[in-house]
């Protein structure tokens, strides 16, 4: 998420001696770690001094302390970072939903670039790039080790220009795949009627997105003035912005709390509430979310379900729990800074950092999906990035297990079965009154021997 952030300093005047005394004191006990930082800050410019004068080539010194400021950065969690002042204005770029390039929403794990979601309709997603793939190589370099501003970088370019990615897939040997960069005018939502109900898929969450819900909705009341309900798809959406979470949980709830955030302050808690009116009426909702499922869509989908708004489908979501503010550094000339400063929770007081959220009814999109859950090779999540904020104490995500319901044989594979089960959850008034199907084989649970021997993510 991408919030604007304006931060007020405020100074407490305090009287008193023992006060002052307090204060003294505590200044003494910080006196040391903050002497050692400065050591510290000294050695980076020795440091830097040294490999200027001594490397084998000439280097580029602010490239260095660009990768410096990245490294300090993201050390901290795969979602802090330095955004130079190209990586700022592409940031911005793709938030206002049309840019140059791909299609492919990237994370960094150990390393290696790796595809969190492809989005809808763009040269990524017709090639069939899936949530993740490893990204190793562009056009024959390898992009291991590199940024992820660095790696987007080399992806981008003008339009009509092929780029090859090499891909690594689990289970799946390397292959390369060939694709034409396009100026991506994310198309931010889809809708259609299946029958009597209405189906509005949400893409990603940029400035665009509430505005355009709003208008499929609209534009479906109009076409059949008597739908019954609405499936709502948030499949593979990688998130976006917190006021346009907050926007689209709006047009859904009828007043109420949507989302709190709360930083390192346990005071410092920020609510964001939804207006009154409900653009449906109250019709009944689905949700559909998957482990592509993260961040902003985990918000709407959290708040929906707690309040008991809509019921929800698919697969545990991606458990991206945290909110980043982008910080500006000199009005942006100088790039910005990406931090980590909140933990989100939901109206029922979930923080979902690593967890997800888990669906009302569990359903795999196919047999093979069922099978990698059951054997722990579909673990991409935020619980299986290096260093990610941790979860609430005592909480961890689900382990391998079958999931509660897959195609059964003969299910035509070019229908949507996730799909198909929200339109039943909807003609039957809710999950519990849903006729279940049998859970898939537990051998499927055991095929890949003991827990935790499968090969690392």
């Amino acid at each position: 998420m991408i919030k604007k952030h304006l931060m007020i300093g405020a100074c407490a005047f305090v009287l008193g001696a023992g006060t002052m005394a307090y204060i003294s004191q505590q200044a003494q006990a910080t006196a040391q770690p903050k002497a050692e930082t400065y050591r510290m800050l000294e050695l980076f410019g020795d440091v830097l001094e040294m490999t200027e004068k001594q490397y084998v080539t000439e280097v580029d010194e602010k490239k260095l302390i660009e990768a410096a400021l990245e490294g300090m950065l993201s050390s901290l969690d795969p979602h802090s970072g330095y955004l130079a002042p190209a990586g700022f204005d592409d940031m911005q770029e793709t938030t206002k939903g049309e840019y140059g390039g791909l299609g492919i929403e990237i994370t960094s794990e150990d390393g290696v670039v790796k595809i969190v979601s492809p989005m809808d309709g763009t040269p990524a997603d017709r090639a069939g790039l899936k949530p993740g793939d490893y990204i190793t190589a562009v056009n024959g370099q390898s992009v291991l080790g590199l940024p992820v501003s660095e790696a987007v970088k080399q992806m981008r370019g003008k339009p009509g220009e092929k780029v090859t990615l090499s891909i690594a897939r689990e289970k799946t040997d390397p292959f390369d795949v060939t694709l034409v960069r396009e100026v991506i005018k994310q198309k931010v939502v889809t809708s259609r009627l299946e029958g009597d109900y209405g189906y509005v898929r949400l893409s990603t969450f940029n400035e665009k997105a509430t505005d355009e819900v709003v208008a499929a909705i609209k534009d479906l009341k109009a076409k059949n003035p008597r739908m019954k309900g609405l499936v709502f798809d948030l499949r593979r959406n990688p998130g976006g912005l917190l006021d346009q979470a907050v926007g689209v949980a709006d047009v859904f709830l009828d007043g109420g709390e949507v989302v709190s955030q709360r930083g390192r302050d346990p005071r410092d808690i920020e609510r964001y509430n939804a207006r009154p009116g409900d653009l449906l009426d109250g019709l009944p909702m689905v949700v559909l979310v998957d482990n592509g499922s993260a961040s902003a869509a985990e918000i709407v989908a959290g708040a929906l379900q707690d309040r008991k708004r809509a019921e929800v489908v698919g697969l545990t979501s991606f458990g991206k729990g945290s909110v980043q503010t982008v910080i500006p550094l000199r009005g942006g000339s100088d790039g910005a800074v990406k931090l980590t400063t909140a933990r989100y929770y939901t109206p029922a007081g979930r923080s979902i950092q690593k967890t997800g959220i888990e669906p009302d009814l569990e359903v795999a999109a196919s047999r093979e999906q069922a099978e990698l859950i059951a054997n722990r090779a579909f673990q991409f999540s935020e619980a299986s990035l290096p260093n990610s904020l941790d979860a609430e104490e005592g909480k961890i995500r689900r382990e391998a297990h079958a999931p509660a319901e897959a195609p059964p044989e003969g299910f035509d594979v070019k229908k949507d079965f996730q799909l198909t089960r929200a339109i039943d959850v909807l003609k039957n008034g809710s999950v519990m009154a849903t006729p279940k199907l049998p859970k898939p084989a537990p051998k499927l649970a055991s095929a890949a021997g003991k827990p935790g021997s499968s090969p690392k993510k």
